[in-house]
């Protein structure tokens, strides 16, 4: 692969989709959560087209868009591969008027994103910085995120097919893609149907750091617990008054107070407050509830439920409610039993000239539900840096590598007989 030849290809289809506001939306009730994700989504499916993918379709009500590079291997039928990202980018910071642009040539020094407000990303507060001197970095003007998760993704595997298009001496099986929304609020690929994307196995791209991967991700559910207390006048309400208020703030004091996000790391659990809404008629109170081991997670879940029969003990067990409701699992789970996955990943990074490195990814990605639903599903990390927030940043050479790694995968994918 000519690696001048895909530069500029990613780099511009970064800051195109970039300037396209994807942003998801938490509890609208619908999917996809906000319509304008559509309008990536139909500039994606129009792009397809004109590269020569075939296959292509948007599916407009579920806003998931399919395409195919059809197997130019003749004499075996090699297992159909397929590559994922997502097209919402994360409600936690701006991704209205997005303006991207380019530092080249990085010197290690602070970035100055926007004169006129004076932000700048110091280096001293951002240390992945130093990985990227001499590299030429896409960033917003700080006042927005910049949407490279996952829309570096995205870039990636538009140039992945153009470069399969136009190259027809690579020899590869059916590449199936999909471009999926509201992965950033739980929406888990929902809509994606199997029989119309083709692939039997397949890789999500989303994620930062240049030759991560994942394979193990968090169980995960969100536990609501609804307090009802009674309300009167506080010089009369001896004896009569429920606090609602007092039921949130006795189970926040229950939770144990180093298991929480600030204070683990690694294969650590944790009990994540969300949000607590209260006053002394009503309080609600929203968790968010992880463990990597399956055992652990569910005796999570199980002191949640006692913490609930304490109170409804205290208070009435009509004034205490708990809701949990699951949401993924450790897709450890089900890539334990398709090993040459992750063989042909971990190859595909070394051949690139980068150490693979996996990690126990502290939350969640859309293959954990695709891989429970039937679709083996591992991930390839984007290589962003600096996701969700305004300091975000991508390094366009990420971008060309990756474009080189789905390459590497397509190139060992090639052994895979589609009866594996």
């Amino acid at each position: 692969m000519k690696q001048e030849e895909v530069y500029e290809q990613v780099k511009e289809r970064l800051m195109s989709y970039a300037r396209i506001d994807t942003q998801s939306a938490e509890y609208t009730g619908h999917w996809p959560t906000t319509e304008k994700q559509k309008d990536l989504a139909r500039v994606l499916k129009d792009e397809l087209i004109s590269i020569g993918v075939s296959d292509v379709f948007l599916d407009e009500e579920g806003c998931v868009v399919y395409g195919k590079v059809p197997s130019n291997v003749q004499d075996t039928q090699v297992m159909p591969i397929g590559f994922i990202a997502h097209i919402d980018t994360a409600p936690d910071a701006s991704g209205t008027n997005v303006k991207p642009w380019v530092l080249e040539n990085y010197d290690g020094g602070d970035i100055v994103l926007n004169k006129e407000k004076n932000i700048v990303m110091k280096a001293s507060d951002y240390s992945n910085l130093k990985m990227y001197i001499g590299q030429d970095l896409i960033l917003t003007d700080g006042t927005t995120l910049l949407g490279g998760d996952d829309k570096a993704s995205i870039a990636a595997i538009m140039s992945f097919a153009q470069y399969l298009v136009d190259h027809g001496d690579v020899k590869h099986g059916d590449i199936c893609i999909a471009f999926t929304p509201d992965e950033e609020v739980g929406g888990l690929a929902r809509d994606l149907d199997f029989d119309r994307f083709g692939a039997k196995v397949a890789y999500t791209l989303d994620g930062d750091h240049l030759g991560w991967y994942e394979d193990e991700t968090f169980n995960a559910s969100e536990a609501v617990f609804e307090f009802t207390g009674r309300s009167v006048h506080t010089g009369t309400a001896k004896g009569i008054m429920v606090n609602a208020v007092d039921m949130a703030a006795e189970l926040m004091a229950m939770l144990p107070k180093k298991e929480k996000p600030q204070y683990t790391e690694g294969v650590e659990g944790f009990y994540h407050l969300i949000s607590c809404e209260s006053d002394c008629e009503h309080a609600r109170v929203r968790l968010l509830v992880r463990d990597f081991d399956h055992d652990n997670f569910k005796k999570r879940e199980e002191f949640l439920k006692e913490c609930a029969e304490k109170l409804g003990a205290d208070y009435g067990d009509d004034r205490v409610k708990l809701t949990i409701i699951h949401q993924y699992s450790n897709m450890k789970e089900v890539l334990k039993d398709v090993p040459f996955m992750i063989d042909i990943l971990k190859g595909a990074i070394r051949k690139a000239g980068i150490e693979p490195v996996c990690e126990p990814f502290r939350g969640g990605t859309d293959g954990a539900a695709l891989s429970f639903r039937g679709l083996p599903c591992p991930n390839l990390s984007a290589g962003y840096e600096n996701a969700h927030g305004r300091f975000e940043y991508v390094p366009i050479q990420s971008m060309v590598k990756n474009v080189e790694i789905l390459l590497n995968i397509c190139e060992s994918a090639l052994a895979i007989a589609d009866n594996a």
